[in-house]
């Protein structure tokens, strides 16, 4: 199956966890994140995890936290422009319940 989204490049610590199960090109695709621990769920938001262009330009999402099956949905309230550059990041300020900081930073870079 051909790969809809162009992932650009990813932290090392995740190179081989990132899989694309996107059946057909769209502008407004969620991504889900899934963690090892239950998350803290006031760490769960904007701030700590979000998606902006390689500019920097923060685009408005929906961020969503399941917390029976520890993923969180990041979904975009504007369509992704195709042939533009994006960055979807994770912060180390998100916390575990236990409220052990993310060990590293995650950020992944992408394009339609």
């Amino acid at each position: 199956m051909n790969n809809l989204i162009n992932i650009e490049s990813v932290s090392e610590e995740v190179q081989n966890k990132v899989r694309q199960t996107l059946k057909f090109r769209t502008g407004k695709f969620v991504w889900r994140v899934k963690f090892t621990a239950p998350l803290n769920p006031a760490t769960v938001n904007n701030r700590n995890l979000y998606v902006t262009t390689l500019a920097q330009i923060p685009l408005k999402t929906h961020i969503r936290y399941d917390s029976i099956n520890n993923y969180i949905e990041i979904e975009p309230l504007e369509p992704y422009a195709e042939k533009e550059s994006y960055i979807l990041v994770i912060t180390q300020k998100v916390k575990s319940r236990g409220g052990k900081n993310l060990k590293k930073e995650v950020q992944l870079q992408f394009s339609l």
